[in-house]
């Protein structure tokens, strides 16, 4: 339910994003507020939002977040619904091969769960490596233009995602301490601004290129990154063994090249007509 949420927002925020790809910032989002797409777009995302959490309050991040995956299997072929073409035998068949993954993922993977919450000790390794890597594709990006910037901001906003994940995790746990543990935790703020961080990146790499640019590399990388702090600070694990770590990384390869191979096939149409990548037309 939360994948396919943020996917009809993720479509409507794009179409709305990208209709003026001159302005940024506050004036970005000035522009948006403004823009019923763009308002039914956040709405959907916040419902999604609310069910990632509940989700992440049954299961590990590294049970959720590879499921979120299928966002991609329900936003590109309603991308292309929007662009007045239909979904191509090779989008359906690489949509095919990432369910498949993802269900022999979770089958022979078995994550379970480690600790909802841990200190800014056992974040600050990952936490910093994550930090370099925002900053590196932030910086990037500012000299980048069309699809280029759209997947540096992407992956900047995957990155970004993949910590709320993580974070959710220990405010959801935070919830049953009381509405005072809940406002003095460092976890709650640092998640609110992760999000606000998020979502204004999104809605950049969003006006910067088309929806199959910048879309893949937030759904690829929300996952991996939250899979790290999962198996990092987390103490998460897969209950595996043998044979079935090869095959978990073979599974893994298999997802990443379905996600993008989907996700080319979904933008190609679009590319050549000149429906979707607004950020190279205007460049």
């Amino acid at each position: 339910m939360s994948a396919l949420l943020f996917a009809l927002a993720a479509v409507a925020q794009q179409t709305s994003a990208s209709a003026d790809p001159h302005d940024r910032g506050t004036a970005m989002l000035a522009r948006l507020v403004r823009d019923p797409r763009w308002l039914a777009g956040s709405l959907g995302d916040t419902a999604a939002f609310a069910m990632q959490a509940v989700a992440l309050g049954f299961g590990s991040l590294l049970l959720v977040q590879p499921l979120i995956v299928t966002q991609l299997v329900f936003a590109l072929p309603l991308a292309a619904w929007w662009a007045g073409r239909r979904p191509s035998r090779r989008e359906l068949v690489w949509a095919a091969v990432l369910v498949v993954a993802l269900v022999l993922f979770v089958t022979v993977g078995e994550p379970t769960a480690g600790v909802d919450r841990a200190g800014l000790a056992a974040w600050a390794p990952t936490g910093s490596v994550l930090l370099v890597l925002f900053a590196a594709c932030l910086v990037a990006a500012r000299s980048a233009t069309g699809t280029a910037r759209a997947l540096l901001l992407a992956a900047a906003t995957g990155i970004a995602y993949g910590v709320v994940a993580a974070l959710t995790l220990g405010v959801v746990d935070t919830l049953s301490d009381g509405l005072v543990a809940l406002l003095t935790s460092w976890e709650t703020w640092a998640l609110a601004v992760a999000v606000v961080g998020g979502t204004l990146l999104q809605q950049t790499a969003f006006q910067s290129g088309a929806l199959g640019a910048s879309l893949p590399a937030v759904v690829v990388g929300e996952p991996v990154v939250a899979a790290v702090v999962g198996v990092t600070v987390l103490d998460e694990r897969l209950a595996t063994g043998g044979a079935g770590w090869l095959l978990v990384a073979v599974l893994v390869v298999v997802l990443v090249v379905a996600t993008v191979a989907l996700a080319r096939a979904s933008a190609e149409p679009g590319e050549r007509s000149g429906v979707l990548d607004t950020g190279e037309q205007a460049s």
